[in-house]
């Protein structure tokens, strides 16, 4: 097919030798499958802001790093520059996001590069070697749907581990390949300990899915998995591999103030303990 204006430069730097096909397109993109010397590849061609359905809400920017104050400045008006800033930030969220999941051990496509608002990356294919299909493209059962429910939340949960929510999970953005549901779409994601909105982000992804594998397996339709692994995340005993049972059981013990103020003030102790410890080692 002849090559996208936007692919072009990637052609030029010799990074892509010639597009085979459009994959799919959505509200932040289109995917091509292109072809890297022996190997095929997806090329991910972000749509302009004004083109988007998503919109870039302030709640998936917060906790995100600016390179500097003056470009910080600028996302936030409206100028030609501010919009660039705006658009290389949205899209750099989801490259940081697939290189920190990949490390993490998580299903999602290996990325290669970006250049010039292209994500080059992995293509995820199914067992006979074909561009694998969206969750929501393929027909399940009841046991089915348990499994890859089962196997989505071994994937939420590495991903809270590696500090990452993905903002907008739902069958639409988990593709079925050969070893298992890969996640998609990542340049909403935000950094779980660094977002006001991190929880209820979480429990609506967690969420999504119950309601959609729900259909198959109406015993999920009551479950409370994204309830379940916050509790367990803000407490620091989630791991990779956790047992979960979908129930949750909120404590409503009272606060007791006294005993913050006692770990509070250990607390102060400590550090003035540590403090005058220095103090000597240094004399």
């Amino acid at each position: 097919m002849k090559t996208p204006k936007r692919i072009q430069p990637l052609v030029e730097e010799g990074l892509v030798d010639d597009v085979v096909r459009q994959l799919m397109s959505g509200k932040e993109a289109t995917v091509y499958v292109v072809r890297c010397a022996d190997e095929l590849r997806c090329a991910k061609v972000y749509k302009e802001a004004q083109q988007r359905n998503f919109r870039q809400s302030t709640a998936y920017q917060e906790g995100r790093k600016v390179k500097n104050s003056r470009d910080a400045r600028a996302r936030g008006r409206g100028t030609r520059y501010g919009r660039r800033i705006q658009e290389e930030a949205w899209q750099n969220a989801e490259v940081g996001a697939l290189y920190r999941l990949a490390a993490a051990g998580v299903r999602v496509p290996r990325p290669h590069i970006c250049f010039e608002g292209v994500l080059l990356m992995e293509l995820v294919t199914n067992a006979a070697g074909d561009a694998a299909p969206r969750l929501s493209d393929v027909e399940i059962n009841e046991t089915t749907a348990l499994e890859i429910h089962a196997a989505l939340l071994d994937q939420v949960v590495l991903m809270l581990c590696a500090g990452v929510i993905h903002g907008d999970l739902s069958e639409y953005n988990i593709l079925l390949g050969v070893d298992g549901p890969v996640i998609i779409d990542l340049p909403q994601a935000v950094d779980a300990a660094g977002n006001s909105s991190a929880a209820e982000m979480f429990e609506r992804d967690v969420g999504n899915l119950a309601a959609y594998f729900g259909r198959f397996a109406p015993q999920l339709l009551v479950s409370e998995y994204g309830k379940e692994i916050w509790a367990l995340y803000q407490a620091g005993l989630l791991v990779p591999g956790v047992k979960l049972c979908g129930r949750f059981a909120a404590d409503e013990r009272p606060a007791d103030p006294d005993a913050v103020l006692r770990e509070i003030a250990l607390a102060r102790k400590e550090q003035r303990e540590e403090a005058a410890l220095r103090l000597v080692e240094q004399a």
